[in-house]
């Protein structure tokens, strides 16, 4: 199965970007999807270390339900660099309206905090200064505020405890993606 998908993806207050990706697995508890080139214009880094290059490939996974999202993210070359969890509302999973070859739509409000966890390193919290000035502005509702640092937490102390990621993280490389 490879069906397109475009996720709209607000960040508060006035931005909304809509990315483009292959749905490859649609299960009940997970969905995979393929992005073969990020359209970022910049290399993304995490202190020295450049985490993923513009038109890089990630393989990433959305629960249903759940608070984040995460990514395989690799090099322009395919090289695995780790797994970045976006904290954000629970996806709004949208089946195609038009026909079966149309893409599946989904939405999504980005909570600012991110957790990086480096190939062979310990996990980093991302973005809490973002985080805090977008409460400060009130961007974010105190509730919001409050589940987006609860679930930014949990992912790193389970990591730091070896409960986190899933298995299927692991298991869906980026070579077993493209194979589909």
């Amino acid at each position: 199965m490879r069906r397109p998908l475009h996720i709209e993806y607000h960040r508060p207050p006035d931005h909304t970007s809509t990315y483009v990706q292959h749905l490859i697995v649609d299960d009940h508890d997970v969905k995979i999807s393929l992005q073969e080139s990020t359209p970022i214009e910049a290399p993304l880094r995490v202190g020295s270390d450049t985490i993923l290059e513009p038109g890089a490939p990630v393989v990433w996974f959305t629960f249903p339900n759940l608070w984040h999202d995460i990514g395989r993210f690799h090099r322009a070359n395919g090289e695995f660099t780790g797994l970045y969890a976006n904290i954000l509302t629970p996806v709004e999973l949208h089946a195609p309206e038009s026909s079966i070859d149309g893409p599946v739509q989904w939405k999504t409000t980005d909570l600012f905090l991110d957790v990086w966890v480096g190939d062979g390193q310990p996990p980093v919290l991302l973005d809490e200064d973002e985080w805090s000035r977008a409460r400060r502005l009130g961007h974010l509702t105190e509730s919001v505020a409050a589940r987006a640092r609860a679930e930014a937490e949990a992912l790193v102390a389970n990591a730091r405890r070896g409960r986190w990621p899933p298995p299927v993280v692991q298991e869906w490389t980026l070579e077993r993606a493209r194979a589909l």
